[in-house]
């Protein structure tokens, strides 16, 4: 297990359950933000109670959903999937330039199967992590530093749908998230079936089966996540 960071079986497997808490926490995301384009529809858009509680009748659903973020298993949660999520880039990062430098620089991204790196996201994963991880940080400035930080720290929580409408109503910012979009379906696309062959699921059937839910799975989360962006810069 010492050797584990040194040996290809130990580095796959890293990638694979690290990936694994990326789609989880993606998910999850996802699903949380896509609530505010209910609210939209259903008038519920931009509406916080005033009585300062968790779960209260009068939220929009958005606003429940930062509230059910705020309970104490999700928070104990949330920060354990986002270190899985930065432990999957900063290694996925590491990884390629090993590979790399032991190829010399004709290898871009190990995968399980020489034969299966077949598609432009295999073999342009390192650019695709450095893509998601850059605006990883946009994110967190925009959002994260301006509510679950300042929770943490004491303080009061921006409203989430001022937020949304404050970020996404720049067409600038607007862009830069939908590059970022673009750039995880790709590596969602590829990771996921990736991720089970590294575990030893690779029996050629379920393979292209894998890769069919990949593509579904990553198309769900990116959409739900462009819809979003769009939909705030719609009400902004």
């Amino acid at each position: 297990m010492a050797n584990a960071f040194h040996y290809s079986i130990g580095r796959k497997f890293i990638q694979a359950v690290s990936g694994a808490f990326l789609i989880i926490f993606l998910l999850l995301h996802a699903t949380i933000n896509f609530f505010s384009v209910i609210d939209s529809f259903t008038g519920k858009f931009g509406v916080v109670a005033n009585d300062d509680k968790l779960f209260s009748a009068g939220d929009g659903l958005f606003q429940l959903g930062c509230d059910f973020m705020s309970t104490p298993v999700i928070t104990i949660m949330v920060p354990v999937l986002a270190l899985g999520f930065l432990i999957h880039i900063g290694y996925g990062i590491y990884l390629s330039y090993y590979n790399m430098r032991a190829r010399g620089g004709v290898k871009r991204y190990e995968v399980a199967s020489k034969a299966k790196a077949d598609s432009w996201a295999s073999t342009n994963m390192l650019v695709l992590g450095i893509v998601i991880l850059g605006i990883v940080f946009f994110h967190l400035t925009h959002f994260w530093a301006d509510m679950q930080l300042k929770e943490f720290t004491g303080g009061e929580a921006e409203n989430p749908y001022l937020l949304l409408t404050t970020v996404f109503g720049s067409l600038f910012n607007l862009i830069v998230y939908l590059v970022w979009f673009v750039a995880v379906w790709y590596h969602l696309c590829h990771g996921f079936w990736s991720m089970f062959q590294t575990v030893g699921w690779s029996g050629s059937i379920w393979m292209k089966r894998l890769k069919v839910i990949g593509v579904i799975v990553a198309t769900i989360i990116c959409l739900m996540f462009v819809t979003v962006a769009v939909n705030a810069y719609i009400m902004a």
